[in-house]
């Protein structure tokens, strides 16, 4: 069964500011991935040394307890390239599954997904490599649609199934071309993915990708919707600077006691 007349899952037209409401867990994702690019990158001064070597991967470390490693990672990237491609793969790919899956599951695939291609380079990855890097758990998004693809046809149009066909056989070939890849992460990423995904779309029908076209907090009519708006306007700079003091304070914090 397939899904005509309708527009491509991957093709973005929304506005800046519909994306952010609709699509809450993958904007928070990709908010995340660059602000922490550029605070280890260019801010390295304000902590951002710190987080960086407390937070990339490393077999020796997590054997001596720094669990963390397993996780930490899945946030952190090596150049302005590697952030920009796992980011621009969230917002192509992810939030077709975010509305499918919903909020929950859909962070709780990506994050195991990658959770689990580190635990897997730990016992078969070099020790003595530093990893980082969302790919892991980008390719636990790609395992999902293959096995939408193979097995969930009723979820996926051909136009759709043919394009993310290309682009994972693609991705894997260039896991084994490309240098300084990390084909373990990459591979079982994209292995998780497929297999969550009987669990994950157990319950998903084809109508549960248009089902939340609308946001879940949003209301038919609130005559205080425009004094509310206009007070989170005059209020965000406040929390912005407040958290970025925090910030700056708990890494202060941890350089004094780690560093």
């Amino acid at each position: 069964m397939t899904l005509k007349g309708v527009n491509p899952m991957f093709i973005r037209n929304e506005s800046f500011g519909e994306f952010l409401r609709k699509y809450k867990v993958v904007s928070a994702l990709i908010f995340i991935n660059l602000v922490l690019y550029m605070w280890t990158d260019w801010f390295g001064f304000l902590g951002g040394d710190e987080i960086y070597w407390l937070g990339i991967g490393n077999n020796v470390y997590v054997a001596f307890g720094e669990y963390w490693r397993l996780v930490t990672p899945i946030f952190l990237h090596a150049g302005l390239m590697h952030v920009a491609f796992n980011s621009f793969s969230l917002f192509l790919f992810g939030p077709a599954l975010e509305r499918m899956l919903g909020r929950g599951t859909f962070l709780m695939v990506y994050l195991g997904t990658g959770i689990f291609a580190n635990v897997v380079y730990y016992f078969l990855g070099d020790p003595r490599a530093w990893h980082l890097g969302a790919s892991g758990a980008v390719y636990g998004l790609f395992g999902i649609y293959l096995y939408m693809v193979l097995v969930r046809k009723d979820l996926i149009n051909s136009q759709n199934a043919q394009l993310i066909t290309v682009i994972i056989v693609i991705g894997v070939i260039m896991t084994f071309i490309n240098p300084n890849i990390n084909i373990i992460a990459h591979i079982f990423g994209l292995i998780a993915g497929a297999l969550l995904a009987p669990l994950t779309l157990s319950k998903v029908t084809r109508e549960s990708y248009y089902q939340n076209v609308h946001d879940q907090d949003d209301v038919g009519f609130d005559p205080d919707r425009w004094k509310k708006r206009e007070r989170f306007r005059q209020a965000k700079w406040v929390y912005i600077a407040g958290g970025f003091g925090l910030m700056v304070l708990f890494f202060y914090v941890v350089d004094l006691i780690f560093f």
